[in-house]
């Protein structure tokens, strides 16, 4: 088989799609994989290391870009179809998946008119604008959620649930002290940094009890750094972790937003969270993604405007000192997690194209 995986430009759309092509590779050692994305997407910097191929196309975001940004990213949208085309020219797929981000419109766009089978990976449970675009011309869309089936042709979605990095979390030994994970995403979030410090300015009468491990972000690095400093309590800070399994494996709770990919991965692996969205996500995404995990009791949230240092060291002391609260909260999002979604679409996948052949045949 050959295949392409187009779209990107963050963790959350290509994680997955990573996800997938080590799956699609597990099956047949002979699959050829081709990603395409953007120089400027996380892809260009993650995917030479997990030794998959990339092609560049030059679409940009229209959001957000003043007039000048605008034009240019109007200027790369025929650009980047017809590149898109030569791409596919040259490398022959026998399938095209779209993982979202701006890299999976017009490469899609570009693979129907070709006559190419495609499908979108929809990660969110409110559809982004493209992706319902695309389902139209899609013969198979992925998602992540039941929810999100209304804003598709329903013929064609399979709700596979959203895959995620690793098959297992590592085994590793655990400390003794209850481990607190705070990250806020590959950038971290500013105002859950602050709020970590001065909850724990709360919390020092569990300092024998607590350890914290804390990703960052670039931009704040130094400067929390230096808070925990003047804290008593043993932390790991980080800018950015590069092994983010063996984070989850250590973990006893997690501070986080509520991306797809992270909610994918705490309900995959059973992780207690309190989760904190971000308030500025495309369609409020985040927010949908953590309501459904405290409905389902299988998280708590924090609206970002409701965030405090004295409200989020009040959430952790309870969790800390309910053990049974905190075991539920884990089992309870274990059920939600879909630990096959990488396996349920390959497996679609290789069902959509056995059916083209019989139709070819015929």
């Amino acid at each position: 088989m050959r295949l392409i995986m187009a779209g990107g430009g963050t963790g959350g759309h290509l994680f997955p799609g990573l996800a997938v092509a080590r799956e699609f590779r597990r099956r047949d050692r002979m699959t050829e994989i081709l990603f395409v994305g953007t120089e400027l997407g996380i892809e260009s910097r993650i995917l030479p290391r997990e030794g998959f191929p990339l092609a560049t196309i030059p679409i940009r975001g229209l959001k957000g870009r003043g007039l000048r940004g605008s034009l240019q990213a109007l200027y790369g949208i025929p650009v980047s179809f017809f590149r898109s085309l030569g791409i596919i020219a040259r490398f022959r797929p026998d399938c095209i998946i779209g993982l979202g981000g701006y890299a999976s419109g017009p490469f899609l766009l570009a693979g129907k008119s070709k006559g190419i089978r495609c499908a979108i990976m929809e990660q969110n449970l409110r559809p982004g604008f493209t992706n319902r675009i695309l389902s139209c011309l899609a013969d198979r869309v992925f998602t992540s959620y039941e929810e999100s089936a209304p804003y598709f042709p329903r013929a064609r979605v399979i709700t596979a649930g959203n895959p995620v990095r690793w098959q297992a979390l590592p085994e590793i030994a655990k400390s003794e002290k209850f481990t607190l994970l705070v990250f806020g995403g590959s950038a971290g979030a500013h105002k859950i940094n602050l709020c970590v410090i001065e909850a724990l300015q709360s919390l020092r009468d569990l300092t024998t009890g607590l350890r914290v491990m804390h990703q960052t972000g670039q931009a704040d690095f130094a400067a929390i750094k230096e808070a925990y400093g003047s804290l008593p309590f043993e932390a790991d800070v980080l800018p950015f972790v590069e092994r983010m399994d063996e984070a989850y494996a250590r973990a006893d709770l997690v501070l986080c937003r509520a991306g797809a990919g992270t909610v994918s991965e705490l309900t995959v692996f059973g992780k207690a969270a309190i989760l904190v969205p971000y308030p500025y996500a495309a369609y409020d995404h985040q927010r949908f993604h953590a309501q459904v995990l405290q409905d389902q009791g299988a998280a708590e949230m924090i609206l970002d405007r409701e965030l405090t240092g004295e409200k989020l060291a009040e959430r952790i002391r309870a969790l800390y000192l309910d053990r049974k609260r905190l075991e539920a909260i884990g089992m309870a999002a274990r059920k939600l997690g879909k630990p096959e979604a990488a396996k349920r679409i390959v497996d679609e996948c290789y069902a959509l194209l056995k059916a083209e052949g019989g139709r070819r045949e015929a």
